[in-house]
C-alpha cells in the first residue's frame, strides 16, 4: 500500500498522473525503497498511453508523491 493524495492505495487501484501528458492507469506494484518512498508501476490502459516519452510502452511508474487520484 502507499498514499496517494492523502488516501491509501493498493494494487489494482486506479491514479493519474504527469508524463508528457495528464494520464492514469492501474497499479500492478508498489516497491517502497530504504527511505520510505513508494513507487508505483503501472500497466497501460487498453488504449495505450499517450505522449511521446511512453507512448510506446507498456509499463511504466512514478513516485507515490507524483501522482493523484
Amino acid at each position: 500500500m502507499a498514499m496517494v493524495g492523502g488516501q491509501v492505495v493498493k494494487v489494482g487501484d486506479y491514479v493519474c498522473f504527469k508524463c508528457d501528458i495528464e494520464q492514469g492507469a492501474e497499479i500492478t506494484k508498489i516497491i517502497t525503497d530504504s527511505r520510505g518512498r513508494a513507487k508505483l508501476y503501472f500497466k497501460a490502459p487498453p488504449d495505450g498511453f499517450s505522449g511521446e516519452y511512453i507512448g510506446d510502452s507498456d509499463t511504466h511508474s512514478e513516485l507515490a508523491t507524483d501522482c493523484w487520484l
